[in-house]
């Protein structure tokens, strides 16, 4: 079992920055994919970026350009740079980080991300 908690969300002014961490209480360089995802009020879940065991990165179209995945197997943490926030990226977002052919497929409980216009 692998526990994730998220920190790094909060309140911040739309053009302004965030960096959201997820840290792991186990070894996360067994897990092949890892990924960032958020939901705001009445949407469903979007994947917002991810990253896999090689390094190898996918972002939605939405956030291309201004946020950066990246993992740290050392620290057993994934992390999201936010830049550029808008008032749409706006959610509450989640670390999910898996390896399906092991059985691993763990969520973090969310951080809460608001920017404001």
């Amino acid at each position: 079992q692998v526990q994730l908690v998220e920190s790094g969300g909060g309140l911040v002014q739309a053009g302004g920055s965030l960096r959201l961490s997820c840290v792991a209480s186990r070894s996360i360089f067994s897990m092949n994919y890892v990924g960032w995802y958020r939901q705001a009020p009445g949407k469903q879940r979007e994947l917002v970026a991810s990253i896999t065991s090689v390094f190898r990165t996918n972002y939605a179209d939405s956030v291309k350009g201004r946020f950066t995945i990246s993992r740290d197997n050392a620290k057993n943490t994934v992390y999201l740079q936010m830049f550029s926030l808008k008032p749409e990226d706006t959610a509450v977002y989640y670390c999910n980080i898996r390896n399906l052919a092991l059985g691993h497929d763990y969520w973090g409980q969310g951080t809460q991300v608001t920017v404001s216009s």
